[in-house]
């Protein structure tokens, strides 16, 4: 049998793998209110041109979308109905799709994961089995319609734990493993026969190693089966681009698993920096710096383990529309053409 140059050999891998780590790469926004602000007649615009907001971010780059779901919300939109809508969407115009699970019917994150309402009163064991079929009977859901999501994550900044108080940390660490593990399994048996989605554990210590090392540290002790690390990171309460630069390559070399900044935001107008000094003015300008440098960060983790930014809630209205894609009249901001130099040829 002939051998193969050595060189040659390579070059053919290299080849083959270049496009792919490319593609990998997240350009991704949490759009979970855009199907609502534009149902509600907001129009957004870029460069005058009023588009749907979708082909605007696709335009200009983004190929991931993130989309929370709620239990049964009251006053919120994101349902099972409504996500897979925006899913559709989505995906008919080629984004990954991010499904982030509250396991709540609103808002959980390190202060507050409080139950589902259908789940209040049920012991442990009923919780994990809720956990389960739940997961089970909407990851279903998905594949049915045909959105499956590329990646999941099980909860939301979950540092503090879920589905309070049964499974709330550091108390009730075996109670929280059963919770995590209950929704990656049912991940699984609703995915089927298809191709899996990725698992991602997703907490907001960004620019916290300690923090960051103690909770993956007692997660992996139960053997957790998940992919990716994702990190939220924004810097008024998550520390120094530094800061995040040292945990994100901490992770990268500790826990050989990719590394996703899966919420990040900062402010076109001033909002958070208004008694203090900032990183960046918070200026049209100074967000759409911040967003470059964020990107170099996290491009620049060892290994290659840093696999993209998510910016959470571009085009959002109302309060925290400071943080978003777009000024007061729906035209978009320069931070908008940020990834056009890498995606654009």
């Amino acid at each position: 049998m002939k051998t193969v140059p050595s060189i040659i050999l390579l070059t053919s891998l290299l080849l083959a793998v270049t496009p792919l780590r490319a593609a990998e790469y997240a350009v991704g926004a949490d759009l979970s209110f855009l199907k609502q602000a534009e149902d509600h007649g907001k129009a957004f615009k870029d460069m005058g041109v009023v588009k749907p907001g979708l082909e605007i971010f696709k335009d200009h780059g983004y190929n991931w979308i993130r989309l929370r779901l709620f239990h049964t919300p009251s006053d919120l939109p994101n349902n099972l109905e409504y996500t897979i809508a925006l899913a559709k969407d989505a995906k008919r115009l080629g984004y990954h799709f991010l499904l982030d699970y509250h396991y709540s019917d609103t808002w959980a994150d390190p202060g507050k994961q409080f139950l589902p309402k259908a789940w209040e009163g049920m012991s442990h064991a009923q919780l994990v089995k809720a956990v389960f079929e739940y997961t089970k009977q909407t990851i279903s859901a998905f594949h049915e319609a045909g959105v499956p999501p590329d990646m999941v994550q099980i909860g939301n900044e979950v540092v503090n734990g879920m589905l309070w108080p049964d499974g709330r940390l550091p108390d009730n660490w075996d109670n929280f493993a059963d919770l995590i593990k209950a929704g990656v399994a049912g991940v699984d048996a609703g995915t089927g026969d298809a191709p899996r989605s990725q698992i991602m554990i997703h907490i907001d210590r960004g620019g916290d190693k300690i923090r960051t090392k103690y909770f993956f540290d007692k997660l992996n002790s139960y053997h957790v089966n998940y992919d990716v690390i994702g990190q939220s990171y924004y810097p008024w309460w998550h520390g120094s681009l530094n800061d995040l630069r040292e945990n994100m390559a901490f992770m990268a070399r500790e826990y050989r698993k990719d590394i996703f900044v899966v919420e990040a935001a900062y402010n076109w107008m001033p909002a958070e920096y208004t008694k203090r000094p900032g990183p960046f003015p918070e200026t049209p300008g100074g967000q759409k710096e911040f967003l470059e440098e964020l990107n170099r960060v996290v491009q620049e983790t060892p290994e290659g383990r840093g696999k993209g930014v998510f910016w959470w809630e571009p085009a959002v209205i109302g309060p925290l529309g400071s943080r978003g894609f777009f000024d007061e009249a729906g035209n978009s901001l320069p931070v908008m053409t940020t990834f056009d130099k890498y995606t654009r040829h």
